[in-house]
């Protein structure tokens, strides 16, 4: 049946009536347009499944694209991983079919689409003369804008400057926002403090040692999961924990944890969650000398009977563009300035005792042994992780993608740690909500396994406070 439009022709203007029923009809088109967008290669290299994501709008990639893929598919680490994944998932979707037109993506889901390259208009060329990989994006981007004046056309990359230079040539972009935290100003702390708690409760925290039922507080915002905190009034305080099997306040004691001792509350929590056993993962955040790596090592190594290896991982994140291939010596040796802050943390532990002490002398057996390892996060993937204490560290540089393939390599008996500040991020396509530190505790939080504390305090020295504090 062919499509029918109905014309009305209004003289001397239209009733409210008219007017309502004109703009709910304009608003009902605009719901059902289809928006397009182009992906920028470091979009699929964060989230190699993101085509799934822009729900029934169509997805483009521009050739160029491709390209650029191929240069990472080798290698170990996992920015490699996922360009062979994407190619992979690419090939599955084509099949035997051409990539010549649209390729539906499946239910309820628009289609996807390779762009060739296209010339650059004037403006393009003139505005960027050189035919880099972002400047072929973004000629193929103002080409899809001016062939498509009834939908929106939208770039989607990672890359702040690129967003820019397509704003500037009047192409609209935007982050992947998939799997952005929603408000950093509400981020999950993992503590919270109470003024003016009643002193009798106080007194039972301390006397009784099952803890307070926490309907005794008469709280109107209990939070749900493991949760820390702070109670006080004028004379007293107390830290408590937030059982949610048992739904009690327990009391949090200070406990030295391998010849390290905590300096603050914040501290005294995060050793309480690492060393309770119900809590299989858990992040720690904050700033640099805050102690978040420390105290992990350190219950880590308090509870070595109860597990079978300690692993100790960090991405491989180069500093001013200093990669491994600059670096003398074998793989080992380009390995250990990335590895150099764990050993440093584990010597401090070490210092703490004497060397002829069992303490000291378990901690080289145990490297020696193989029972605690020291390792790029790289050559964990594809691991079966069972009965071990897994530290992550510097997870602020792991993308929510990356985050979710090292927890799911977790088996039976296995503690996760992740710790980091998420505002201190090497990788120039992550920021403090895109992470996969803050998205890890924003989507965990309230679960019985999980735990989250945010460290504050540097403990380091005065000079590394006052430096992080002031500069």
């Amino acid at each position: 049946m062919p499509n029918m439009c109905r014309v009305i022709f209004v003289t001397g203007g239209i009733s409210a009536g008219d007017a309502v029923l004109l703009n709910k009809s304009v608003m009902a088109k605009k719901k059902k347009e289809k928006k397009i967008f182009i992906l920028d290669t470091n979009v699929l290299l964060h989230d190699y499944t993101c085509i799934y994501n822009f729900e029934e709008n169509d997805v483009v990639i521009p050739i160029v694209v491709l390209e650029e893929l191929d240069k990472f598919k080798r290698g170990n680490d996992m920015i490699n991983f996922h360009a062979r994944e994407f190619t992979r998932e690419l090939d599955k979707i084509a099949g035997d079919m051409l990539l010549t037109g649209p390729i539906p993506l499946g239910d309820k889901r628009g289609t996807l689409h390779i762009e060739t390259g296209k010339q650059f208009s004037e403006r393009v060329s003139e505005s960027f003369p050189e035919r880099t990989p972002d400047h072929r994006i973004l000629a193929i981007a103002d080409y899809l804008t001016q062939e498509n004046k009834e939908n929106t056309v939208v770039l989607i990359t990672k890359d702040i400057n690129l967003r820019m230079k397509a704003k500037s040539l009047g192409v609209m972009a935007e982050d992947y926002q998939n799997d952005k935290v929603a408000n950093l100003d509400d981020l999950y702390k993992g503590i919270k403090i109470i003024e003016n708690i009643d002193h009798d409760i106080i007194n039972k925290l301390y006397e009784q040692v099952d803890g307070v039922p926490a309907s005794e507080l008469k709280l109107k915002d209990i939070q749900p999961g493991h949760h820390f905190y702070i109670l006080r009034n004028s004379n007293s305080s107390a830290l408590a924990h937030y059982n949610p099997a048992t739904r009690m306040l327990v009391r949090v004691l200070k406990q030295t944890t391998y010849g390290i001792d905590p300096r603050n509350a914040e501290q005294t929590f995060a050793l309480d969650a690492l060393c309770n056993p119900d809590i299989q993962l858990i992040s720690l955040t904050g700033k640099a000398g805050t102690g978040k790596t420390l105290l992990a090592l350190a219950a880590a190594l308090h509870q070595h009977k109860r597990y079978k290896q300690i692993f100790l991982a960090r991405p491989i994140v180069p500093l001013a563009n200093r990669d491994l291939g600059f670096l003398p010596g074998d793989v080992k040796e380009k390995m250990d300035p990335y590895m150099q802050p764990l050993f440093d943390n584990l010597t401090v532990i070490k210092h703490r005792f004497s060397a002829q002490s069992p303490e000291f002398i378990r901690i080289n057996d145990m490297i020696k042994d193989e029972k605690l390892v020291i390792t790029p996060l790289a050559y964990i993937r594809g691991r079966s992780l069972s009965n071990i204490f897994f530290i992550v560290d510097e997870a602020q540089n792991l993308t929510p993608h990356e985050v979710k393939t090292i927890i799911t390599r977790a088996g039976e008996g296995t503690k996760m740690v992740f710790t980091g500040d998420i505002e201190q991020i090497d990788s120039p396509y992550l920021d403090s909500g895109s992470n996969g530190l803050s998205y890890l505790s924003d989507k965990m939080k309230g679960l019985d396994l999980f735990a989250h504390v945010h460290l504050v305090k540097g403990e380091r020295s005065f000079l590394a406070e006052l430096a992080s504090r002031l500069l």
